[in-house]
């Protein structure tokens, strides 16, 4: 037989939306002063827009380089810093329909 959880101070593991006090990133800054997302960036299925916050541009670039190694995405040039703000962003505008060949694809039809 099962007890009543109450959800007020039931803290176990999948419970959504503790209380503040229960949250650490409750008081977290949201960021309102990103560029809107603009509707033709996503106007059809499989059209992605991708924000990228990371420590330092290294980071957040090579995390751009994976992503445009196996999607057709429009890239950043350089990462940009929000004063106020920890890190460095960067945002992709990727197309899933347009998968680029793998290492191994590439090898096997010439294009290497």
């Amino acid at each position: 037989m099962q007890g009543t959880v109450d959800v007020a101070t039931d803290n176990s593991p999948g419970q959504v939306n503790p209380e503040s006090e229960q949250n650490p990133g409750a008081h977290e800054h949201v960021l309102t002063d990103v560029d809107p997302i603009r509707e033709v960036h996503l106007s059809e299925p499989g059209l992605l827009v991708i924000d990228v916050a990371g420590a330092d541009e290294a980071t957040v670039m090579a995390f751009q380089h994976a992503v445009a190694r196996t999607w057709g995405t429009a890239t950043a040039e350089r990462a940009t810093r929000d004063p106020g703000q920890p890190g460095v962003r960067i945002r992709l505008y990727t197309d899933l329909r347009q998968a680029l060949p793998g290492p191994m694809d590439a090898e096997e039809s010439g294009m290497q």
